[in-house]
């Protein structure tokens, strides 16, 4: 009856995060077949990158005193020797050389020949361990140019010791490509041996590792830079980790028929709210009509109804539910999806009456949030009832108490796998680039959303997104992608409008028509 998982080839829409060793490989297969020499698509990354500072300096209003850069002697200090080159024009440049590794690769070489025969007036030194690294300022800028992607264990002897000490100065620190100690597809295990950097500027595709919350105090903000790898191996290596953008979320939208009406976009039913939560569950409501559901029906305790009918007049009420909190639940044959969990609180009554829903045949898909997925971590055995194609929306902490603490982001993300599979649910873990898993072990990154939506309501605003589009037939999976996508382009639209620190949830809500406008113009 139901639509659960995808129904069209959603990965081909979607920029892929592809594994250190792919990245290598994608290099190699773009010289080989475009073709061009290594050393020039060095220069044109490197140019690349170049124009990308340029562009970001001028954004921050930055002009640094002096340029530095730190270059190992593999493909990542080439980049920065060319980077170097490049920028001595406009700025005062300094190399400073790490031996590492011990034979420096030819490209590197080419690049640092280049550099010297310049004679631009570019200070250029190799670093000792019995020298003093070189003083920097506040407006100094640092590139981190050490290592690459293709690091595999944590730096060492003179690198380590440098990398601590540019991560304890003032400067304004870029990382080119990734930041040099930080492993692409792996967990750091000692983040002193990072580089942490206030920006980085990262090749083609975004690394995985960029893509936890955790990472960010290595990465800062990042931005992706086109260096023209080959199409052909991009759009063939197989990957199942996946970064959402506005061109691919498109691609999600079903447009409406001439014809339609509102029997055709689903009824979804809200169960929410309790005493003291009421708004919770308005903002869901709310959502959820914004989202384009057809009908929306609004599971509420008795004295939330005068409070929910004014405030959504366009949503349904179910009577006699409860006096302060839900004390049963209404018959959900009407309906096509059920969000469950904004402001319902935990009281023992509400628990009860999820379980008797839970026994019910025939559930349709069901989006779980807040309360809901904490009665879900005190009742683990209804895991088993909780129909397929379900949506859950935890925070990091519900998911904690879910499935317990992992040690690193990656594990954490193993563990999220797991769960959507066992279940056969989509399993949405919020947080900057929020990640939503698939039972098949497909995972989505979004990219769309910003610390203004750190604010209450905003999960309900989300439940409300998801189920009004599981109620309009999109697979589980599509819904997952567009809804969040939908969700964090609203936040990011009411930021742009209200600044980040004064949006509320509602704002997000406001901003899902203008949202919407962006998802669906050709």
């Amino acid at each position: 009856m139901y639509s659960l998982f995808i129904s069209c080839n959603i990965n081909s829409f979607y920029v892929k995060v592809l594994s250190a060793q792919q990245i290598r490989q994608a290099d190699a297969y773009t010289i080989a077949h475009e073709p061009i020499s290594s050393v020039d698509l060095m220069e044109r990354a490197a140019t690349a990158a170049t124009q990308a500072l340029i562009n970001h300096l001028q954004r921050k209003a930055f002009t640094p005193r002096q340029m530095h850069f730190f270059c190992g002697r593999g493909n990542n200090g080439g980049d920065g020797l060319v980077m170097a080159r490049l920028l001595s024009s406009a700025y005062k440049v300094h190399v400073w050389i790490c031996p590492i590794p011990e034979n420096p690769s030819a490209d590197f070489a080419v690049n640092l020949q280049r550099l010297e025969q310049l004679n631009r007036g570019i200070a250029i030194q190799t670093l000792t361990p019995d020298m003093p690294f070189p003083p920097l300022q506040k407006d100094d800028l640092c590139v981190d140019c050490l290592f690459g992607s293709g690091l595999n264990r944590p730096p060492e002897g003179l690198a380590a010791a440098l990398i601590a000490y540019l991560n304890s100065t003032d400067a304004y620190k870029v990382a080119i490509d990734i930041p040099s100690g930080l492993f692409a597809d792996k967990p750091v295990s000692d983040a002193s041996k990072v580089f942490h950097a206030n920006y980085t500027l990262t090749f083609e595709l975004p690394k995985q590792s960029f893509l936890y919350d955790h990472h960010y105090r290595f990465t800062g903000e990042w931005e992706i830079v086109s260096i023209g790898l080959h199409t052909d191996f991009l759009n063939n290596a197989a990957t199942q980790v996946f970064y959402s953008d506005l061109d691919m979320v498109k691609k999600c939208y079903q447009p409406r028929k001439k014809i339609a009406h509102k029997g055709d976009f689903g009824h979804a039913l809200i169960v929410a709210g309790s005493m003291g939560k009421m708004g919770a569950a308005m903002l869901a409501a709310a959502a959820a009509l914004r989202a384009g559901v057809g009908l929306l029906t609004a599971a509420v305790p008795a004295f939330g109804l005068p409070l929910m009918q004014v405030a959504v007049p366009e949503a349904m009420c179910v009577p006699n539910l409860g006096d302060i909190a839900l004390q049963h639940l209404p018959d959900v044959t009407p309906y096509s999806s059920i969000g469950i969990g904004p402001g319902i609180g935990q009281h023992k009554d509400t628990a009860d009456a999820i379980e008797a829903l839970l026994t019910k045949s025939n559930l349709p898909p069901m989006v779980w949030d807040a309360d809901a997925l904490n009665l879900l971590a005190k009742n683990p055995h209804w895991w088993e009832q909780i129909p397929a194609g379900s949506i859950l929306t935890p925070h990091p902490k519900e998911f904690e108490r879910l499935v317990g603490v992992a040690t690193t982001d990656f594990a954490r993300h193993e563990w999220q796998l797991r769960l959507s599979s066992k279940y056969r649910c989509i399993v949405v873990l919020k947080g900057a680039h929020t990640c939503i898993t698939t039972p098949n072990g497909i995972s989505y990154f979004n990219a769309t959303g910003n610390p203004g939506m750190a604010t209450g309501g905003s999960g309900d605003v989300l439940t409300g997104i998801l189920t009004a589009l599981l109620a309009q037939n999109y697979p589980a999976e599509t819904a997952a992608v567009l809804g969040v996508f939908l969700h964090g382009l609203a936040g990011d639209l009411a930021a742009a409008k209200l600044s980040q620190p004064a949006m509320k949830a509602g704002d997000i809500v406001d901003s899902l028509p203008a949202a919407w406008q962006q998802i669906t113009q050709v």
